[in-house]
């Protein structure tokens, strides 16, 4: 099933980035790693699903592929500006993650330049209401002059 020209923002934004592997390749390539060897090594993925998921991120413009040796051919994968904005959420699953699946190890997150641990919160800017703390409808919207 191709969700890509869903209406429901939801399903575009899954079929873009909606498995696990893909979220942990971004997961990686925010902290720094680019290259193939450095994300299987991370994630314990075997090659033909990290070929795969790699160029899918690609395709779907979350990460840009840039070749770094010619000699032998060698790129690497750097998130681009939708692959930056793409940060948050996977922030917000993982303090969802630390709320409901928490164990003893589980990773955290903290501000790099404060060392500060974050608290992720998703907040409407048109009331300033935290995103979960009423009821949410789904419709579609009128554009408004």
């Amino acid at each position: 099933m191709n969700l890509s020209d869903d209406k429901c923002p939801i399903a575009r934004g899954l079929a873009c980035a909606g498995d696990t592997w893909s979220f942990l390749i971004l997961r990686d390539a925010s902290q720094g790693l680019t290259r193939f060897d450095q994300f299987r090594k991370s994630l314990g993925i075997a090659p033909t699903i990290l070929t795969k998921r790699l160029a899918a991120l690609t395709d779907e413009g979350l990460l840009e592929k840039r070749r770094y040796s010619d000699h032998p051919p060698r790129d690497e994968y750097v998130l681009t500006s939708a692959g930056q904005d793409f940060m948050p959420i996977i922030v917000m699953i993982g303090a969802w993650g630390l709320r409901h699946r928490n164990s003893e190890t589980s990773t955290r997150f903290f501000d790099a330049q404060t060392g500060r641990e974050i608290n992720p919160v998703a907040v409407d800017t048109a009331s300033g209401e935290p995103i979960g703390s009423r009821p949410i409808s789904l419709g579609t919207a009128t554009p408004q002059s």
